[in-house]
């Protein structure tokens, strides 16, 4: 399938619209988690859902419905997926786990002695449910932006 310009190509434009709904679920999510608008939200990763996952999914997605999902395209993206989501739930989970407790523990060993230090950033993973809704919400975008004609 010959594509004529970056707005032709359907893989990319569905895994950055699952990206897009992703982050601003996330916002929006976040309005009625914490009774206030944070417009930070629109850009940070962690939280609900996982606007990674969204990406890859949809970009397989929609790989795999304009190329097959016996070409090498849907092959490297869907390793790719794999990839981004197993580290979304693991490693960058653990690295906030890690952060809120040292988070934690500088704010017990200096209590009442302020240190001039940032604090780390406690929201950088996500639980496997956020992955997984991010992947739903990805796969849905990659057939609806293929489905279109």
């Amino acid at each position: 399938m010959m594509q004529n310009s970056l707005l032709d190509n359907r893989a990319l434009i569905a895994a950055f619209l699952a990206w897009a709904i992703a982050q601003v679920s996330k916002t929006v999510y976040e309005i009625f988690r914490e009774r206030r608008l944070v417009l930070s939200r629109l850009v940070s990763s962690g939280g609900m859902p996982s606007s990674h996952s969204a990406l890859v999914t949809g970009l397989a997605t929609a790989t795999g419905r304009t190329l097959g999902v016996g070409s090498t395209e849907f092959a490297i993206s869907v390793v790719l997926a794999s990839i981004v989501m197993y580290d979304a739930a693991g490693v960058r989970r653990a690295v906030s786990i890690q952060a809120r407790i040292l988070n934690q523990m500088i704010d017990e060993a200096f209590q009442g002695h302020p240190i001039a230090e940032k604090r780390l950033r406690e929201l950088i993973g996500h639980t496997p449910i956020q992955v997984f809704v991010g992947g739903v919400l990805g796969v849905c975008v990659g057939f609806l932006i293929t489905a279109v004609s």
